[in-house]
């Protein structure tokens, strides 16, 4: 049976997210809040788990475009490639924040090693950003689109729960959660260029 932990975003129970770090280490799907809507995932490290995502999400797992959640920009160096000055200051205006960043990416692990670049995320919700301080690998992440096609995002985690829960091992809800995806902002080509408008602002680009 699919287990729920309700957070209370202000101050997040450090037990709890213990608890679901430990279901991601073991190979846990989890479905968990971010600063821009609800999302699914599960640890870098763990392909039985990640060809499960990539199945629900209808995709091959070589070519999914998954972001990576990370924790700060001192664990951001270990995927991407060196930023030149203004790249870097570019990342520092903007993250943690609400915008999916794609950069050329150093040497991945499988099954991600024939990427050459990467999106990245670095959040600003303390659910989520304290769930990262437990965990030992990166936070393979999607947003869950709403089966309406007129609704992309569902903002009420029942709702979310009846939808997705039987297909993940646990759930971290708090409360009603967002309905703008993050900005995404490609970089690979020595240019910026948006691929999408979401909640990130683009006056700091």
């Amino acid at each position: 049976m699919t287990k729920i932990l309700k957070f209370y975003n202000s101050s997040p129970n450090l037990k709890k997210l213990k608890e679901a770090a430990d279901f991601l280490e073991k190979g846990a799907l989890i479905i968990y809040p971010t600063d821009t809507v609800y999302a699914i995932g599960c640890l870098i490290n763990q392909p039985k788990t990640l060809n499960k995502l990539a199945n629900l999400k209808g995709v091959k797992l070589e070519k999914a475009m998954f972001s990576f959640f990370l924790k700060n920009f001192e664990e951001l160096s270990k995927y991407i490639k060196p930023l030149d000055n203004p790249t870097f200051k570019l990342l520092k205006r903007c993250l943690p924040g609400p915008f999916t960043f794609i950069l050329p990416s150093l040497k991945l692990p499988k099954p991600f090693h024939k990427r050459k670049s990467i999106g990245i995320r670095i959040s600003n919700h303390p659910v989520l950003d304290g769930l990262l301080d437990f965990l030992s690998v990166p936070l393979i992440t999607t947003s869950l689109h709403h089966q309406d096609k007129i609704i992309d995002y569902s903002t009420d985690p029942e709702l979310i729960f009846d939808r997705w829960g039987s297909n993940i091992d646990l759930m971290l809800e708090d409360g009603y959660g967002g309905n703008i995806p993050s900005t995404v902002i490609d970089l690979c080509k020595g240019s910026t260029v948006v691929l999408r408008k979401g909640k990130g602002d683009l006056d700091l680009i």
